[in-house]
């Protein structure tokens, strides 16, 4: 995996998080294990090696109670289309 944080000078952050193909199915299989088990928790963490960026990512189920502040979308928009162009 490959993680970086770009600090948007605004008081937001970017977070890009790169995975390998033989990563994916573990992947899928810890978030399967979130949704089988949501006391549960992991984390993606670094290997410390570069001079700074992403520590640790922690991923779990979100409480009920907790505010709503992301959102998921769907596949990038292709680099030759305009968000305003609508639906490929």
């Amino acid at each position: 995996m490959h993680s970086k944080l770009e600090d948007w000078k605004n008081g937001w952050f970017g977070m890009e998080l790169g995975i390998l193909p033989d990563e994916i199915d573990r992947f899928i299989e810890l978030l399967q294990t979130l949704k089988a088990e949501p006391d549960q928790h992991f984390h993606l963490s670094s290997d410390y090696k570069e001079s700074g960026g992403v520590g640790d990512v922690t991923l779990y189920v979100q409480s009920p109670d907790e505010t709503n502040n992301m959102i998921t979308f769907g596949k990038a928009i292709a680099p030759t289309r305009d968000v305003d162009d609508g639906p490929a």
